[in-house]
Parts: C-alpha cells; structure tokens; sequence
C-alpha cells in the first residue's frame, strides 16, 4: 500500500513539474499593446481657478490635450452648472469627440451675477479608464 501511496505521489509531482516547465514565459511577441499614457490635459481658463465677473455673453474654453493621443481620440464633456447649491440642472453641457489637441468651447446661457461651475471631463475612446477632469469658476456680470 505504501508502494502506491509513493508511486501516485511520484507521478502527481513528476506531472506537476512537466506542466510548470511548459508554461510559456513572458517575453517578445505578445498580443498585449503597450499600456496607453494617461491623458494630460490643460484648460484656458486654468483647472481650479476662479474667474472674475465678465460682460459675456459667450464664455471660451479651451481644453488641449498636451500627453500623446489615444488611438481613437478622446471624447470631451463640458458642463456648466450653478455653484450655489441649488441643485438646479446644467444650463451648459455639450460632448465632443475629438483627435485633435487643442479644442475649443463657447459657453453661452450662463445666468448673471452667480459664480458658475464649470466641469471637463476627458476620456480614452480607447481606453475608458484612462480619464482626466478638471473645474473652474467664472460668473457673468449682472
């Protein structure tokens, strides 16, 4: 009985050692594509600034891409809300895709003499974890 009980355990560890030797290892010519550089992205008016009070009635965004480019692009999200609490909806919200660097943003309905929150959210059409946002604040003279 101990013959077998060595004899099966033998030939589980022989089997054991043949299957992790003929394992592929890691190396050249894999399917796996490089890892996508996590997007960088600018705004004019700068990410985390607060404007002072402008006339409008238009308000420009600039949002440049400045890391290297996914490979289908990016897809832009702006959207301009009240920043007073209120929870009332979007006045502003548009989304573009885009594979161009510099992209440029016209906000307009922004309502007068409240400080505004302005979101850009930029995301891999690629790779859909790979996203950047940012904010700033502005607001319309009354």
């Amino acid at each position: 009985m101990k013959k077998n009980l060595v004899s099966v355990l033998s030939i589980s560890l022989l089997m054991i050692i043949a299957a992790t030797g003929c394992s592929k290892k890691g190396g050249g010519g894999g399917n796996n594509p490089p890892a996508e550089a996590p997007l960088a992205v600018t705004l004019n008016p700068a990410t985390g600034s607060t404007q002072p009070p402008d006339l409008g009635p238009n308000f420009p965004l600039t949002v440049t891409i400045t890391s290297t480019m996914p490979t289908q692009g990016v897809k832009i999200e702006v959207t301009a809300i009240r920043d007073d609490g209120s929870g009332t909806p979007a006045f502003f919200s548009t989304n573009v895709n885009s594979s161009t660097a510099a992209n440029n943003f016209s906000i307009t309905n922004t309502p007068p003499g409240i400080i505004c929150l302005v979101t850009v959210k930029v995301t891999s059409r690629s790779t859909a974890t790979n996203t950047w946002t940012g904010t700033y604040r502005y607001s319309k003279k009354p």
